[in-house]
């Protein structure tokens, strides 16, 4: 456990701890992987895109250094005018997870905005380290931008997103498309971003041993995608998004995250620098929040509250 004062859960996620730890403990380790690598995908992903009459396609582009990766589209099933396009990373600690995770947050928008969902799925860590997820994440932004016409997006209107890792890689292909004037994006979406492979925080050294996604966890997830490299100076912004200093030239961003959760202090620090540097961001810390749990609990309360301040957010920047 940890030496430092944490803050609380909210007592309705602390009543829903017990049972969600049976699927995702607190603490990953390197010998876990594999088995957590074998969770069966969401049954109910085909009834939502049903329900929001999407479409889905897969199709096979080039990543990084040329080799295949695959991603998924859904759209609307008639679509008579170019929408939104929403490109998708999933999180997973840069070593677990598929192109459908996290899926049924965003295939609303289909229904209520005309937008277009694309979901990469980028290769994980250890098998393949730093650079290829942020790479592959890239190239498919980058492939995403120039088949918008056929793809039916709306090419000044493509926002980049996702959860816990997914948010570090949406911030890292924010920043280099930036800095190799790439696509323009409309927006970002950081949801509990993986931002700093150090984890020399606060929260950081709080959270051992509970929650969902501890201290020990982090260290997994990171070490798998950097190695030797994790915590030393040669390791780059678009890695790990927590050691930029420049955060000028980016779109509008959104970031929340739990009170009681590692990447607390991390997320509040990227959200300052980005005002320091005269960019826009909105920033939410929930309190009484482990990593996650709006996935975890999406009934209680907080959850409620974060879910629909995110999709407001989200939902403005998918208008016109």
């Amino acid at each position: 456990m940890s030496a430092h004062a944490v803050p609380p859960f909210d007592p309705e996620l602390a009543a829903a701890l017990e049972v969600v730890s049976e699927t995702m403990p607190p603490t990953l380790t390197p010998e876990m992987i594999p088995l957590m690598r074998e969770t069966p995908p969401d049954p109910g992903l085909e009834d939502v895109v049903a329900s929001v009459g999407a479409v889905h396609e897969q199709r096979t582009i080039l990543g990084f250094d040329g080799a295949e990766i695959v991603v998924s589209i859904y759209r609307p099933a008639e679509q008579s005018i170019a929408g939104p396009g929403i490109y998708h990373i999933h999180g997973g600690g840069m070593v677990l997870g598929d192109r459908f995770s996290g899926l049924p947050s965003f295939l609303p928008f289909v229904a209520t905005h005309g937008a277009v969902l694309v979901s990469v799925e980028y290769r994980l860590a250890p098998e393949f380290p730093d650079p290829v997820p942020v790479e592959d994440c890239y190239a498919g932004l980058v492939w995403t931008a120039a088949h918008a016409a056929e793809l039916g997006i709306d090419p000044s209107r493509i926002i980049v997103g996702g959860a816990s890792a997914g948010g570090g890689l949406s911030a890292g292909v924010t920043l280099l498309a930036r800095d190799r004037r790439g696509p323009a994006l409309r927006a970002s979406l950081l949801i509990y971003p993986m931002l700093d492979d150090r984890n020399e925080t606060v929260s950081s050294h709080q959270i051992q041993g509970i929650g969902v996604w501890d201290r020990v966890s982090n260290l997994t997830g990171w070490n798998a995608l950097l190695g030797d490299r994790r915590g030393t100076d040669d390791v780059s912004i678009y890695a790990a998004p927590g050691r930029a200093e420049d955060l000028s030239g980016l779109p509008p961003t959104f970031i929340d995250v739990g009170s009681a959760e590692v990447f607390r202090d991390e997320d509040v620090a990227y959200a300052s620098r980005i005002w320091a540097a005269g960019g826009v961001a909105e920033l939410h810390v929930w309190p009484g929040g482990f990593h996650g749990f709006d996935g975890f609990v999406p009934l209680a309360r907080v959850s409620r509250s974060m879910i629909e301040t995110r999709n407001r957010w989200l939902g403005r920047m998918l208008e016109n």
